[in-house]
């Protein structure tokens, strides 16, 4: 890609919300590399979806030709950007600066920081720390009306019901002067983020032309929500979130194949960096052959190897091949396994139930482990033939596991017909 496609791509993906002036931001990337940065504040310990759609556009940007500004808000961190829902909890300064170290190494993954358009990582904190609160107000603050602050959204909506505190009100300030700053110290003449933070990066390019009579950009991408209605990025189980810790490989990788046919089109466009036929073609299998899910797989593939690495990619999807009867269960590491059936309906086994290396029935595992609601129905399920231990169908009601059966002396996988999984953990 060239610095004179970047805007045609972002347009065709529809990855454009609003710009202060689309032609005016061409001209200036066709005019040479651009600077530009988008702000991740630490307000929980990982970044997760949402994040990501907006470190992906800023990666584009890169693959361009331009410099980005990798900005991690360890002082806006301890503000907070006001929300519609109500005051945010200030969270103490040592946790803030541990989520800050972890945001930054997640960043780090995705920028490219060698080259003549190397990624530059930066915290805001550095430039705020020193600054005074009389030379904030005199130099800062006198540039704001207080007026166009109210007409904020999420500050309107917050006055319309419990009110805000002076903290989060002051917040947009902050975000401004980072953008200043930016501009000051290394020329940076542009600010992406979603659409929600619009008010917040053109009050930062309006103190700009006041106080440095200069003209700077500012763009934003839609905010994400699934066809249904609920926020991308939520599942039953909560936020998937990018630190592995937090979300596995397999329930990263489980989120994208299971996406709705509905959603594909989005996340192709917004996510993937496959080139236009390929995601034409992948929308094509969608409509033609939805069984397939051509689509989700490429998108889990893709996505999970970006934030996870191949090794987890391979791993997370051979989890759930093995588990569905399409793979060799005990072929998987231990460590994919636990994750893939900790995502699945499971229960336990006490070591005190192991009589002479057998364990309880299947029937007692299948209720145990939330397959059948009772034994009789799980008896029913066996004598139909639809009840399978690790992979094998069982044949016999009352059939006994024993110890040799365990996964890496920890796990049995049980199975419901074709797609309905649980696990029995060993706890010793």
């Amino acid at each position: 890609m060239t610095n004179s496609t970047i805007l045609d791509e972002l347009l065709w993906r529809e990855l454009i919300a609003q710009s202060t002036d689309l032609g005016a931001l061409q001209a200036a990337a066709d005019a040479g590399p651009m600077t530009l940065y988008c702000g991740f504040d630490p307000t929980a310990p990982s970044l997760h979806l949402g994040n990501l759609a907006q470190i992906l556009t800023v990666r584009r940007f890169q693959q361009a030709g331009h410099r980005p500004l990798a900005l991690v808000g360890g002082a806006t961190g301890l503000i907070g950007d006001p929300k519609m829902t109500g005051e945010r909890q200030l969270n103490p300064r040592e946790i803030v600066e541990d989520w800050v170290s972890r945001i930054r190494g997640q960043l780090e993954s995705f920028y490219d920081f060698s080259g003549t358009n190397a990624a530059v990582m930066v915290n805001n904190y550095d430039w705020t720390e020193g600054v005074s609160v009389l030379e904030f107000l005199r130099d800062i603050g006198k540039h704001f009306s207080v007026n166009r602050m109210l007409d904020r959204e999420a500050v309107a909506a917050r006055l319309a019901k419990e009110g805000i505190s002076y903290t989060e009100f002051s917040y947009q300030l902050l975000q401004s002067f980072d953008y200043l700053q930016l501009f000051r110290q290394f020329g940076c003449t542009l600010q992406t983020g979603g659409s929600d933070q619009w008010g917040n990066i053109t009050a930062g390019v309006d103190l700009i032309r006041r106080v440095e009579s200069a003209s700077v950009h500012a763009l934003t991408t839609p905010l994400l929500t699934k066809a249904d209605g609920t926020k991308f990025g939520k599942t039953e189980s909560g936020t998937i979130w990018l630190d592995p810790g937090l979300t596995s490989p397999y329930a990263f990788f489980q989120f994208w194949l299971n996406a709705d046919d509905r959603d594909v089109p989005t996340l192709l466009r917004t996510f993937s960096f496959s080139p236009r036929p390929r995601i034409e073609e992948l929308l094509s299998a969608t409509i033609e052959r939805p069984h397939e899910r051509a689509a989700q797989r490429a998108l889990a593939q893709e996505l999970t190897a970006l934030v996870h690495g191949e090794a987890e990619q391979r791993a997370a999807e051979s989890a759930g091949l093995a588990l569905f009867g399409q793979g060799d269960l005990a072929a998987l590491p231990a460590a994919a396994l636990t994750a893939a059936l900790l995502e699945a309906p499971n229960g336990v086994v006490d070591a005190g139930e192991i009589v002479d290396g057998a364990l309880p029935a299947v029937e007692d595992l299948l209720v145990r482990c939330g397959l059948a609601s009772s034994r009789g129905q799980a008896r029913r399920t066996v004598g139909e033939g639809g009840a399978y231990l690790n992979n094998e169908r069982v044949a016999n009601e009352g059939h006994i596991p024993m110890l040799g059966d365990l996964l890496h002396g920890e796990w049995l996988v049980l199975r419901r017909g074709k797609r309905t999984v649980g696990g029995i953990r060993l706890e010793q």
